[in-house]
């Protein structure tokens, strides 16, 4: 466990595991959704991105603080207080969503590998799980650290490689305004911004992260060691939020004042293609390697997520070859079926967006209980505010099965 000392801003050795969970916010599926978002509807949708992206910091700052605080993972904390049969259906349900993590995550990497060297989806798809395995162990050889240090590398080429688009046309910031404005425009906007929901609250990476704080910090007793934790974790799910929401916003933006009625932009390819042709093919390129360092990072967190589920759950450990493969099958299941690819990674958000209140749910029950959290349990107003983001999120949910249907 590392040293502390109390500082205002915390030591730059205690921040790292919301860097890693801040992946999981800028996936294939994020930039599958926003591009959407922004080339079929221009700015009229930004106003999820920055609800989410704050609702976002929320929870993953109580996902972290659950870990700390109590010493247990959220899956550790939902298997202690359910039993057999619920903990197996919980188990079911966040195994799905993991595997509809990983479609995205998959899909992103192949068709960068695809834009990049032209190769076939389901061979580029099996590069990119194979490197996610690599990643993955180098992580159990070599410690968490290791694995944040390569994770936040990709991070930050993941966020150049989206800004350069924003930095070459910036767009005019009134419009940008105007779309602050909460609103939609018709079922499609719902099924978008329901997307981009799911794009952004990752349930997979609220399990995560209880897991990243403990195993990175241990279970600091009450009193100044935990309270120094506590307020070194608020910087680092600060930070890698702002990084995570700029690079989501960025791909919005782009979309929005490049795309917008540009034939062809609802694919990722289509989309890479018009950037090319508006602003040249340097940052075309940025676009690609952007794209590919998300595929290849995330999908190693959400491999990473799911084993922590599993082990957490069931309480069986998995080797690392046999966890990827449980999820990486049915994403090269996907692309080999010839479903077109963007589809397939905006469906994946909606469907994590059902996932998001069986993540929600217990951990603002457990963070507000006095009996297990003690003096760290949630205030009153942050009771309020978790409550507030998860029924959001539900009654959007609720909205596009509504308009779905009609």
């Amino acid at each position: 466990m590392i040293p502390l000392r109390t500082p205002r801003a915390p030591r730059w050795s205690l921040l790292g595991p919301a860097f890693v969970a801040a992946v999981a916010y800028v996936d294939p599926g994020n930039i599958a959704a926003n591009v959407s978002a922004g080339s079929q509807f221009g700015f009229l949708l930004v106003w999820v991105i920055v609800v989410a992206n704050v609702m976002a910091g929320l929870i993953q700052y109580l996902s972290a603080k659950l870990g700390l605080v109590t010493g247990r993972s959220l899956p550790e904390a939902v298997r202690d207080r359910t039993g057999t049969s619920s903990r197996i259906a919980y188990w079911v349900q966040a195994e799905l969503v993991a595997i509809a993590t990983d479609v995205a995550e998959i899909i992103g990497g192949a068709l960068a590998l695809k834009l990049l060297f032209g190769l076939p989806l389901v061979l580029g798809g099996v590069i990119t799980g194979a490197v996610s395995l690599v990643l993955l162990a180098i992580g159990d050889r070599r410690g968490q650290r290791m694995f944040e240090r390569i994770i936040t590398g990709l991070l930050l080429v993941i966020t150049i490689g989206f800004l350069a688009s924003l930095v070459v046309n910036p767009p005019p910031a009134a419009s940008v305004a105007g779309g602050l404005l909460p609103r939609f425009d018709g079922a499609d906007s719902v099924l978008l911004a329901t997307a981009m929901l799911g794009a952004t609250v990752m349930p997979h990476a609220v399990y995560l992260h209880s897991g990243l704080a403990r195993d990175r910090h241990g279970h600091p007793p009450a009193g100044p060691p935990r309270t120094t934790l506590l307020r070194a974790t608020r910087w680092d799910v600060g930070i890698a939020m702002v990084v995570a929401g700029t690079v989501n916003l960025a791909l919005l933006l782009v979309a929005a004042t490049n795309l917008r009625g540009v034939d062809g932009t609802d694919t990722i390819e289509g989309a890479h293609a018009a950037v090319g042709e508006a602003l040249g093919p340097g940052v075309a390129l940025f676009f690609a390697v952007g794209l590919l360092a998300s595929g290849l990072a995330s999908t190693s967190v959400g491999a990473y997520a799911g084993a922590m589920i599993m082990q957490g759950l069931l309480r069986r450990r998995f080797p690392v070859l046999v966890r990827r493969l449980v999820t990486l099958i049915p994403a090269l299941l996907v692309l080999a079926s010839g479903v077109d690819p963007t589809k397939a990674l905006v469906l994946s958000q909606v469907i994590l967006s059902f996932g998001i209140p069986f993540a929600l749910v217990p951990l603002v029950r457990l963070t507000a209980n006095r009996n297990l959290m003690g003096t760290d349990a949630n205030h009153a107003l942050t009771t309020l505010l978790a409550w507030s983001a998860a029924a959001l999120i539900i009654m959007l949910n609720l909205a596009l099965i509504v308009l779905t249907v009609r």
